[in-house]
This record gives structure tokens, C-alpha cells and sequence, in this order.
């Protein structure tokens, strides 16, 4: 795990930091559960490897708090398996993508423990641990009633993953689903063009500029333009720690460095130039539709995007698709953006059902569920973010990943191996409010708003004052 600088604030100072970024909740997200006839089954019987009593909590009930995505639906399937094998009555209750985080930190500043544990932001631990709200889980790990740490395998978790979700080398956050951003293009329209997948960034503009054909309705490129954290903020970092950025001059955190103008330049001439109108509106889904309908060349995003570019119901270019990583900056690195979603123990919960949610992680991140919700998983809809190195290195999952386009696993684990940065993005508990000032300089430099230079003043002087509090 990484270890990392950590920024000394007050708890006022934390919170006042974190709300400022955060919008009013919507109504409570509405509990869903599938009906147990129509739940899959799954074999429980390895988990007698395991040397511990999976029924130790027998009789506790927790709620989990996730979003109603396909890997959280798969996940929904099979946990009557937990609930039958642990006497535990577990749920998962869905809510909104837009509304999660906020929700969280409502229940975890306000200890009602109503989540036991949630899908949670790997960006918002620095905040959670700030303020106390959730258990360090090395207390867990290191309990040899609770955890048989060699059937369990910690270190199987994908390295980068982990280190997103620890705080100072010590973890927080159970990693369950994740993803790399790589690079995407149709190989049919590179090879009439006599292109291959871009080495630097460089070079993705020189290949955007040779199949941009707007009168032909086809366009060179596409990253997210919509402005957000997790949206342009999502891939705007990865640009700037390419072209040699630091976020921290000692404890001072830096937006509007040399560095940074540089990569903000870079992302708006490459959407201004060589992408569809509006594209300063496009989340991911977007970005993939217009990929799948063939009026893109290449974008770059999660490698999960890969499954709904393959359906043969919403694309166009099935067959002919490929992958790579990210192109190198000029500081000579590539760096994938981190995602994962990943499940921390809220801290004010009883001793029983925190043992009970620590039951529950385990058996998520386990490689048995692993593999039962993914290639295992008799639905219509695979994983393809599951969290351990094994199960990349598994024939049965690498065989249905393949079948997602060319390169597809060779691009998404050379990243995930080698162009991880868990410091990406500036991590420190004010990242709700500093991630949406960012975005919205981002943004506003795209749409002509201000100048780059303008922009990223602005927004380094909102900064310093959101971290003084």
C-alpha cells in the first residue's frame, strides 16, 4: 500500500469542506429485493476452507447501501447464498448514483448506522477517516476469528485498488468492482488510415486529426466534457499528472501550475477540434453511444465501457474494436484513472454487526463471489471489474473478457500493473468541494467561458480558501 502525505485539519474544518461540496438529498433511496424464487444460486461449500465460523453473527441484520448497476445486481442475486450460509439477514438497498455519497456522509456523520456499510467513493475516505466515521480494517485482518487471512488472500486485491482505499498504508475500504481508463478505437478505421493505437498524447491528436470526417459524420475523439468530480474531473487528472503535475507544493495544494495549464490546454484543443458538438455535455454512456452508433474514432474511459460497445443491440462496430492504454505524457508517464467501488464498516454500528458487515465484505470480495458474479453468473450481464489479480489470470474470465474486442485484457492489466497512481487525483478530505471547483474551471475553459490561465486562478483561489475553512 502507499504510503502518502496526510494534511492535519480540525474536524469543523473537514466538515464545513465536505458540505460545501455536496448537494441537498433527495428522497431516501427505496429498498430492493429480488424475489428469493427468482434469486441464482450459488455453492457456498468452499467457504468451509475458510478457518473461521461464518455463523459467529448469526441473527445480526445490516443494510448495504449500493448503487443499481449491473455488478450490484449480480451481487443482489446471490447474496441470499451469505444469508443462508451466515444466519446473517443482509440487503442491499439501491440508491442513485447521484445521491449515494451524499447520503452516506448524512448517516455516518450523524452515527445512526442505518448502512452498515456502503458502495463507496474512493475519493471520500480521506474524509471519512478524518472524522472517525468508519473502522480501520486491519483490525479485522488481523483478527484470526474473523479472518483466515491465507484463505482470504488480501493481497490478491488488484495493488491499486488498495492503496485508493487506504489511508497512510492502513485500509479502509473493501475493493468489490473497479475499472481502467484505456484507450478505445476502431481498428477497421485506423488500418484504412495506416494508424495504430497512439503512444503519446501526441500522437492521439495526430490520429484524431487523420479520421476526423465531420462531414461524413465521423468524428477523431471524445473524453468527458460534463462537469463533475467524477466526470471530467475523472479524466482531466490523469492528463496533468502526464505532463509531470504535483497537486501538493509541500502542504499547499496546486491547481493552476504551469503543468496544469499545459494538460488543460491539451483536453480542450483535442474536444474543440476533433469532437462532436455538445461534448462538453457527455458523460461516459454518452461518449459510448456515439462510439457504438460509429461516428467516433477513439475515446479514452473505463474498460467497462467495453460491454456496451459489444452488444450487438446498441452497436455498430461490434468486430471492430481494439484497445490500448493511455498514451504518454510528456513527462514519459502514462496513468490510468483509479475507480473502484469499495465497502468501508461504519464505525458507529454495534460489535455484533460490525463482525456481521466484516462477514459480508469478506464474502464479496472473496474469489468464490468474485467469480459467481462475473463469468460464473448465469444472467445475461458479466463483470468485467472484478478485484482480483487471480481471477485476471483466470482462463474461464479472461475467455469471456476477450470476447469484448481486441486487446482488451492485455490493455486493462498492463494498467492496471503499471499506470496506477493512487495520487492521481489530490486526496484529502475536502474533496467533494475542491473536485466540483475544478470541474467547473475545467469546464468553463472548454465552453470559452475564461482562458485556461483565468480559470485555474480562479479556482486555486476558491481552493485556498475551502482548505484556511
Amino acid at each position: 500500500m502507499t504510503e502518502r502525505r496526510t494534511t492535519s485539519l480540525g474536524r469543523r474544518t473537514v466538515l464545513k469542506g465536505a458540505a460545501s461540496g455536496l448537494a441537498v438529498l433527495a428522497a431516501p433511496g427505496i429498498l430492493t429485493r429480488r424475489a428469493r424464487a427468482q434469486a441464482q444460486g450459488m455453492d457456498t461449500s468452499s467457504f468451509a476452507n475458510a478457518k473461521i465460523d461464518w455463523r459467529q453473527a448469526e441473527g445480526a441484520s445490516i443494510t448495504i447501501g449500493v448503487t443499481p448497476a449491473g455488478y450490484f445486481n449480480n451481487l443482489d442475486a446471490v447474496l441470499p447464498a451469505f444469508n443462508q450460509m451466515t444466519g446473517i439477514n443482509a440487503r442491499l438497498e439501491m440508491t442513485p448514483p447521484g445521491q449515494i455519497r451524499q447520503k452516506a456522509v448524512l448517516d455516518l456523520s450523524s452515527k445512526t448506522g442505518t448502512w452498515a456499510s456502503h458502495a463507496a467513493d474512493p475519493m471520500y475516505y480521506d474524509l471519512y477517516v478524518a472524522n472517525g466515521w468508519v473502522d480501520p480494517l486491519d483490525l479485522y485482518l488481523g483478527d484470526a476469528k474473523r479472518t483466515d487471512q491465507a484463505w482470504f488472500d488480501y493481497e490478491d486485491i488488484l495493488e491499486g485498488w488498495r492503496g485508493s482505499t487506504s489511508i497512510d498504508g492502513k485500509p479502509y475500504g473493501m475493493p468489490f468492482d473497479g475499472e481502467a481508463t484505456v484507450q478505445v478505437y476502431r481498428k477497421d478505421v485506423y488500418a484504412e488510415r495506416g494508424l495504430k493505437a497512439a503512444e503519446t498524447l501526441e500522437e492521439y491528436v495526430a490520429n484524431a486529426k487523420a479520421v476526423h470526417d465531420p462531414g461524413n459524420r465521423l468524428w477523431g475523439a471524445a473524453l468527458r466534457g460534463f462537469k463533475g468530480a467524477g466526470q471530467n474531473m475523472y479524466i482531466y487528472p490523469s492528463i496533468f499528472r502526464e505532463f509531470g503535475g504535483e497537486w501538493f507544493d509541500g502542504e499547499r495544494l496546486v491547481v493552476d501550475s504551469e503543468q496544469a495549464l499545459a494538460a488543460l490546454d491539451w483536453y480542450v484543443q483535442l474536444l474543440t477540434t476533433y469532437s462532436p458538438s455538445g461534448v462538453e455535455n457527455w458523460n461516459w454512456p454518452d461518449i459510448a453511444d456515439a462510439f457504438g452508433q460509429g461516428t467516433l474514432g477513439s475515446y479514452i474511459d473505463a474498460h467497462s465501457s467495453a460491454a456496451v460497445i459489444a452488444d450487438p443491440a446498441k452497436s455498430k462496430v461490434v468486430g471492430k474494436v481494439a484497445f490500448a492504454r493511455w498514451p504518454k505524457g510528456p513527462s514519459g508517464k502514462r496513468c490510468t484513472s483509479i475507480w473502484n467501488w469499495s465497502f468501508p464498516i461504519n464505525a458507529a454500528l454495534p460489535e455484533k454487526e460490525k463482525t456481521a458487515t466484516w462477514l459480508f465484505l469478506q464474502w464479496a470480495a472473496s474469489k468464490e463471489t468474485q467469480a459467481a458474479t462475473s463469468h460464473a453468473f448465469p444472467g445475461a450481464y458479466k463483470r468485467s471489474g472484478v478485484n482480483r489479480t487471480s481471477l485476471w489470470n483466470d482462463e474461464a474470465y479472461r475467455a469471456e473478457i476477450a470476447k469484448l474486442g481486441d486487446n482488451l485484457i492485455e490493455a486493462t492489466t498492463q494498467s492496471f500493473a503499471e499506470d496506477t497512481d493512487v495520487d492521481w487525483r489530490p486526496r484529502l478530505p475536502q474533496w467533494p468541494a475542491v473536485g466540483e471547483t475544478m470541474a467547473t474551471a475545467i469546464q468553463a475553459t472548454l465552453v470559452g467561458q475564461a482562458s485556461g490561465k483565468d480559470a485555474l486562478r480562479e479556482a486555486q483561489a476558491r481552493i485556498d480558501g475551502i482548505l484556511k475553512g
